[in-house]
């Protein structure tokens, strides 16, 4: 009995599948699906390397040496500059001036912002308008902010001062007082930052799904509740972002300390001179750049210390709560569910 696997006497064999050749434009098709990404982001890097990598690695060696400008050279001295820096007293009182601002800013600016947010994150006419509104002091040049406010809170015909003495209370030495100079110094960032870090925010805010809203109204939870309990803790990844870029930017403060009086030293005891400034007059001022650039990178590591902290602390509150708000979001989510399918119910009974 012949097997039915075995081919009929006389039938051709099968031919043999040739193998499959990819030709040069489907593989210029995939080198393309790869590689253009890579293509489209390099002109930022590599105009970043040129323009910014490589002024900031000029400048770290800048900084052990003491360099002459007029020459474009330098003789190579080490860690004395660094030192040099960190014994002077007024790189403490800088210090000090630049971390008063930072939180006099950082702190109230953000609780404004995430104030405002939640407002124009109502239902209120004229959305678009509001919205834009905020953003009208940092469209500003920062330059004409500092003058306006210089002159507000000018010690003798400032419009602060006058107003107090019209109300009966004594005027603040706003240029002579360290922390009053502060305060003022810092109502100008806050004046120019908010809207800013206000549009990230309700950018966020309207992320939020609204169902989650929906289930927290039919338990009968109030705006206030609603905002503790759903809106701040979906807010939290962005927070570290605003946090972070806040921190960077209150501590490289430099243009509104500038243009606080005529003369830009910073009072005429250091009252506000903050270490971007005090950089500034010691680079441009006594032409030194060797001690600038080891200010500079001294401000750097300070900031990328504090911005490490704030990153760490941030993710580990996000992390710790992050399950227990999966968890609640599940649970309005089933009852955002629940209350829809009973409205529906009623609707079909009525």
């Amino acid at each position: 009995m012949t097997s039915t696997l075995e081919r009929p006497t006389g039938a051709a064999a099968p031919k043999a599948r040739e193998p499959r050749r990819v030709g040069f434009s489907k593989r210029r098709s995939a080198w393309d699906l790869k590689l253009s990404p890579y293509l489209y982001i390099s002109p930022f890097f590599v105009l970043f390397a040129v323009t910014g990598l490589f002024p900031i690695a000029y400048t770290a060696v800048i900084s052990f040496m003491d360099w002459d400008l007029v020459r474009n050279s330098g003789q190579f001295i080490g860690f004395d500059q660094y030192v040099w820096v960190l014994s002077q007293p007024k790189f403490w009182i800088a210090l000090r001036n630049t971390f008063s601002i930072f939180l006099l800013s950082s702190v109230p600016q953000l609780i404004l912002a995430i104030f405002i947010a939640a407002m124009l994150d109502q239902n209120i006419r004229a959305k678009t308008f509001w919205r834009m509104s905020v953003l009208i002091p940092y469209v500003m040049a920062p330059v004409a902010v500092a003058l306006i406010f210089s002159n507000m809170f000018g010690d003798q015909y400032g419009v602060v001062n006058t107003t107090l003495q019209n109300l009966g209370l004594p005027a603040v030495p706003w240029h002579s007082d360290a922390f009053a100079s502060h305060i003022a110094i810092a109502t100008m960032v806050n004046f120019r930052w908010t809207g800013y870090n206000t549009l990230i925010l309700l950018a966020a805010m309207q992320a939020v799904p609204r169902e989650y809203y929906e289930a927290a109204t039919v338990d009968g939870a109030g705006k206030v509740r609603q905002f503790f309990s759903i809106t701040l803790p979906s807010l939290k990844p962005t927070l570290i972002f605003v946090i972070i870029t806040s921190t960077i930017g209150g501590l490289q403060i430099f243009d509104e300390p500038r243009m606080y009086d005529q003369y830009g030293t910073g009072g005429a005891d250091n009252q506000w001179l903050t270490v971007t400034l005090w950089l500034y007059n010691v680079g441009w001022g006594e032409w030194n750049f060797g001690r600038a650039a080891a200010l500079a990178w001294i401000l750097f590591l300070i900031i990328l210390a504090i911005g490490v902290v704030n990153l760490f602390i941030t993710r580990s509150l996000v992390r710790d709560e992050g399950r227990r708000d999966t968890r609640s979001r599940r649970e309005l989510r089933a009852q955002a569910r629940a209350a829809k399918k009973q409205l529906q119910r009623e609707e079909a009974a009525r």
